[in-house]
């Protein structure tokens, strides 16, 4: 659908809505420009204008939106599809990584990017594959740092392959990086592409970049967190995302009734930190594509727990 005709299909949806506040379509318009948004019928557009109305209520801002404003909390759930149920059982077989730099050395910031352990930011799509792109991100590091230089791995030869989990309908990081001990390592993101979609297992043991030797579990405390991050680079974190469909930038700073640190349901990866007009941030990479948040990711208020950011923190190693 081009511009003008996507143009003159917002008006007839909005003849069709009977739109009583004119801002409200204007501010859809940018929303539609912001983010290239297309939609396959006046139906659909008419809709998605409904749910955009429907959102408005919940953002502050309205001179940049957040790429989900036009889809329903039901559907933003397929995006969080962390196996949640599996987190105490996973985490009873683990290990804890206790960090060799002393809390009284930890610097003031922190940022894994400035040191070429992350890659660019991906996008899961419409695949409830949050947990392979945090597992991925977390050994992309740990690669970068071995072989000196980012080599981007591949999210989908988890979803096809692993076993354990449930491809696009979810699963866990800590089994993602067991998985990958006993498949015998994982191939890089050019050898086995992603579809967003679950797919008949391709992996060939010859394209193998990274092996998994084991992986470790992190303290809860958050200062604890920084100091692994610093001596090992990225790390795979479970978090609440419920109040993320909207951030579109700044600190986030949840307060627990908006974010209950015990509903966790999204892999992210910790990248950094830092701190800005008084108050501590984590560094958040997300798998929304660019075009979400702060250029992929989010900064979340660090210290207080914060939807649960600090309760399940993992880290694997390479052989």
């Amino acid at each position: 659908m081009n511009k003008i005709i996507l143009v003159l299909a917002l008006f007839v949806a909005v003849s069709a809505t009977m739109v009583r506040n004119d801002a409200d379509m204007f501010k859809f318009m940018k929303f539609v420009k912001q983010h290239n948004k297309e939609y396959s019928s006046f139906e659909e557009l008419g809709k998605r204008f409904a749910i955009f109305r429907e959102n408005l209520s919940k953002v502050d801002n309205t001179e940049t939106f957040s790429p989900f404003m036009d889809v329903t909390e039901e559907e933003f759930k397929t995006r969080r599809n962390l196996d949640a149920a599996s987190l105490a059982a996973a985490r009873s077989k683990m290990t804890r990584y206790t960090p060799k730099l002393s809390l009284t050395d930890l610097p003031a910031s922190y940022d894994a990017r400035e040191h070429g352990l992350v890659s660019h930011v991906k996008d899961q799509g419409q695949c409830g594959s949050c947990w392979a792109f945090s597992a991925v991100a977390n050994l992309e590091g740990q690669q970068a740092k071995k072989a000196g230089k980012i080599t981007t791995l591949s999210e989908q030869q988890l979803v096809d392959c692993d076993d354990v989990d449930q491809g696009c309908n979810g699963g866990l990081m800590d089994n993602a990086f067991e998985f990958l001990i006993k498949e015998g390592g994982i191939e890089s993101d050019s050898d086995y592409p992603y579809t967003a979609r679950d797919g008949s297992c391709r992996f060939n043991k010859s394209k193998v970049v990274a092996q998994v030797k084991d992986f470790k579990d992190i303290s809860q405390n958050e200062d604890e967190i920084a100091a692994v991050l610093v001596e090992n680079g990225p790390l795979s974190v479970a978090v609440n995302a419920n109040p993320f469909q909207f951030y579109s930038g700044g600190i986030l700073k949840p307060t627990k009734r908006s974010c209950n640190p015990a509903e966790l349901d999204h892999g992210v990866t910790l990248v950094g930190f830092g701190e800005e007009g008084g108050v501590k941030y984590w560094i958040i990479k997300n798998s929304w594509g660019q075009s979400w948040g702060e250029d992929g990711y989010i900064r979340l208020q660090r210290g207080t727990g914060a939807c649960g950011v600090n309760t399940n923190v993992s880290t694997a190693h390479l052989q």
